[in-house]
């Protein structure tokens, strides 16, 4: 099976006519996702595999108003559960990694449950440490 990592962009709505179960929390909004991909540091990295989205890691571009740095937060990193394992994370991570490097970013950061093994296995083979935080959040 092909899998293709795919940087998404405006005009690419149309690869989302099928994605696969469990890659989004929610039903993706055809409105919404044109938002998101047409607002300014707003990114999305997919996987596909025969014409459906089966993974996606999605990040925003943090820059600092004093200029000092910008930094690559990663929001998600998703693979439908059929397909988990097999690398698609990692390759989804690095090309989003890749894209932080060559839009300037500094550092990428993201963070994942405690108890979710899987995923810090992964981003620890790609040289990162796990952080102590505290996270906070507020209901708006």
């Amino acid at each position: 099976m092909s899998i293709d990592i795919r940087h998404v962009r405006p005009g690419d709505e149309p690869l989302f006519r099928r994605i696969a179960a469990e890659v989004f929390d929610h039903r993706v909004v055809p409105k919404n996702l044109f938002e998101y991909l047409a607002t300014p540091g707003h990114h999305l990295v997919v996987a596909i595999s025969g014409g459906e989205v089966v993974g996606q890691v999605a990040a925003v571009v943090h820059r600092h108003p004093d200029g000092s740095r910008q930094e690559i937060f990663i929001d998600e990193v998703a693979v439908t559960p059929a397909l988990q394992r097999q690398g698609i994370a990692g390759r989804m991570l690095d090309r989003m990694i890749a894209l932080g490097r060559e839009l300037g970013c500094q550092e990428a950061w993201l963070g994942t449950e405690p108890d979710n093994v899987p995923a810090r296995e992964l981003y620890a083979r790609r040289g990162s440490e796990a952080e102590p935080v505290v996270m906070y959040t507020f209901k708006l």
